[in-house]
């Protein structure tokens, strides 16, 4: 069952009648490849490298491309042309019906094993999906005077997780880049919602996996509407939720049908953003079943780590990247259940509900297979406002615009803490949601918050700071020598009233302060006004009762 699926536009694509086979040709090794682990930017760009370093994160021999020996060797086999590679999953995607060639490729030493990816049995499938966008009505509640944007239509998908708390601070997308995998980006490139993107040259670039061309713009609308929840900059009608970010559009699914190759253009797509220096990658794609039942999956394969574009997805967070994938329409189907790659571990999985925060219907139920809290959060998925094909906002429903209109909040969160890991961007995001205490198999941990999650960042960024000052110890005082003001970083093992007291030379009192402290809280306490003082040593004594320190300052 395709899990593609919002409310659109109606759609128009045609695909070729022949019959074609494409194959899975898995490697064993890496052995003698020309690239090297100590020279990454050989297949890595600056950014992609400088996202590794910041987050600590090793250069290994997924990060190597496949090699390009055993692509030409593949290549020479007979009549076949290589569609893409995955140098995570270490395989080469082709497309043959030379039977001698698949015999001969199968047989090769560094081949681990052949499968049939795809055969291409009709010329194309109706998409029951399918039906029209409503055009949105009049607002539902008056945005505040002061905010940053006129939102027209969408304040209320910005407001519920208080979006323009982010956008009123400076916080808009700017330096961050996006990756968004879908079927497709329909006109786009002329939709009057996009002209801001287009003027300030937003998109970096553009791939069709399905048919390997750079153009996104014939085929399906889904990817267009979801990208107008992020990037849409019309003020008064509809303004995304990052409308300053950079984005690659990658088409990975074919509308028409249902194959695992789909998962394979996803890895593919994920590895290339990877590769680019993206640093989220949103999708409102998922897979269960497929045209050919054998390849389908059950409720049991949901648990993290079977799906093929699963793997892809939990690799590419390794790599440092934030994932988010809508969690399915399910909820209201036999299947029910969230799907890949919905199920990763460290995707985060948004469910939907509407703008008063009610959980849509349709919304696939979680656990994961394993048990994991599943979808993570939600947002705003009934009713939401997009652009249609004329750039005026419009309704559509499903997860599909729910995990959009969230990603681009939290790419904006992350430009707020470009320091912090995705892991630590994921955690606050969770931690900020209104059921956060009390997760459930609905909407997770429940609807995030951008101005708790700056907060709580906002604190784990400032004891980051206080660590990396103190060290080992427990109080300091900065800079060393000081001019007109002090800064005493203070981090009490007991509770109770301090005291700080400042000392020239011969031990005569010039400064004094009294403070509440508790033990293990971090104060900062500025000391100001002391260009009157003299040059000289002084000493800087700290008291609660119990504990008295010492320092020794110069001026």
């Amino acid at each position: 069952m395709k899990q593609l699926l919002i409310v659109i536009l109606v759609l128009y694509s045609q695909f070729s009648a022949a019959q074609y086979s494409k194959h899975i040709i898995q490697l064993s090794d890496k052995n003698n490849s020309p690239y090297s682990i100590n020279h990454p930017s050989a297949y890595l760009s600056a950014k992609a490298i400088e996202r590794r370093e910041r987050q600590q994160i090793s250069i290994d021999s997924t990060d190597l491309p496949v090699n390009p020996a055993y692509i030409e060797s593949i290549i020479n086999a007979g009549t076949v042309t290589v569609l893409n590679t995955s140098r995570w999953l270490n395989y080469v995607l082709i497309e043959t019906t030379d039977a001698e060639a698949l015999d001969k490729i199968n047989n090769f030493p560094f081949v681990r094993s052949v499968t049939r990816a795809a055969l291409r049995k009709r010329a194309s499938k109706t998409d029951k999906y399918v039906t029209e966008v409503r055009p949105s009505g009049k607002r539902q509640q008056l945005q505040e005077a002061g905010d940053h944007f006129d939102y027209g239509a969408n304040y209320n998908q910005v407001n519920i997780h208080e979006g323009e708390f982010l956008h009123n601070n400076g916080f808009r997308g700017e330096g961050m880049i996006i990756a968004m995998l879908d079927a497709g980006y329909y006109r786009y490139d002329t939709n009057p919602a996009f002209d801001s993107i287009r003027l300030h040259n937003q998109v970096l670039g553009t791939w069709d996996f399905v048919k390997n061309k750079a153009s996104v713009t014939e085929e399906h609308s889904h990817g267009m509407i979801c990208f107008s929840t992020i990037a849409a900059n019309r003020p008064g009608k509809i303004v995304g939720t990052a409308p300053k970010a950079q984005y690659y559009l990658f088409r990975t699914e074919d509308a028409a049908t249902e194959y695992q190759i789909e998962e394979q253009n996803w890895v593919a797509a994920a590895e290339r953003a990877d590769s680019l220096g993206a640093d989220l990658i949103t999708s409102s794609l998922g897979y269960y079943e497929f045209d050919d039942a054998a390849s389908s999956y059950s409720y049991s394969d949901m648990d993290g780590k079977t799906a093929i574009i699963t793997r892809g997805a939990e690799m590419a967070f390794k790599k440092g990247i934030i994932v988010t994938n809508s969690a399915g329409n399910s909820g209201t189907s036999a299947w029910h259940y969230i799907i890949a790659p919905a199920d990763g571990e460290h995707v985060l999985a948004i469910g939907a509900t509407d703008a008063s925060g009610v959980p849509a219907a349709f919304s696939s139920y979680g656990p994961s297979a394993d048990g994991r809290i599943k979808p993570d959060v939600a947002s705003v998925g009934a009713g939401t406002v997009v652009a249609g094909l004329d750039g005026n906002p419009a309704y559509a429903n499903g997860t599909s615009v729910a995990n959009p209109n969230l990603a681009g909040l939290i790419t904006c969160l992350w430009q707020a803490f470009p320091q912090m890991t995705n892991r630590e961007i994921v955690a606050a995001v969770k931690k900020s949601a209104s059921q956060y205490q009390y997760p459930d198999d609905r909407t997770g941990y429940g609807i995030p918050n951008m101005r708790a999650a700056y907060e709580i960042l906002s604190g784990e960024a400032l004891e980051i700071k206080t660590r990396k000052i103190l060290g080992e110890d427990w109080i300091k005082a900065y800079p060393v020598p000081f001019s007109g003001a002090l800064t005493v970083l203070v981090k009490p093992e007991t509770s109770g009233n301090a005291t700080l007291t400042l000392l020239n030379s011969v031990g005569k009192e010039v400064f004094r302060k009294k403070i509440q402290v508790s033990a293990g809280i971090s104060y900062y306490e500025y000391l100001s006004n002391l260009t009157t003082l003299s040059q000289g040593v002084y000493w800087l004594r700290y008291s609660d009762g119990k504990n008295t320190r010492v320092l020794r300052l110069v001026k």
